[in-house]
């Protein structure tokens, strides 16, 4: 499976498209290119049961943010604040950023 470049880096405010929680909104934690999936602050909330250890000494169920698939995730552009998708563009100094579809400005987080 080749593997793409991703539409979404880690801090950027995203739009979740589908899913139990589709419609709301998060900030990017981390991005996994390779699997194609990313995890979203206060979205897709896992239960993981765990037994006592020297980490956890009472055990129990720990509740965390699991990874959602970046075909489910549109960002949320930085200057317009609409859910927009992206272009790429090389600029004249010859670096590769971002373009939002909806407002034609960059789309880099501040």
């Amino acid at each position: 499976m080749a593997q793409r470049k991703a539409h979404i880096k880690r801090g950027d405010q995203v739009l979740v498209l589908a899913g139990k929680d589709g419609g709301k909104e998060g900030r990017v934690l981390s991005v996994k290119p390779q699997e194609e999936r990313a995890i979203v602050e206060g979205i897709h909330f896992l239960k993981k049961h765990t037994r006592p250890s020297q980490q956890v000494p009472q055990g129990g169920v720990i509740i965390k943010e699991g990874p959602i698939h970046l075909s489910n995730l549109k960002l949320i552009c930085p200057r317009c604040g609409q859910p927009t998708r992206t272009n790429r563009r090389q600029l004249d100094t010859g670096q590769r950023v971002r373009i939002c579809k909806k407002c034609g400005e960059v789309a880099e987080q501040s």
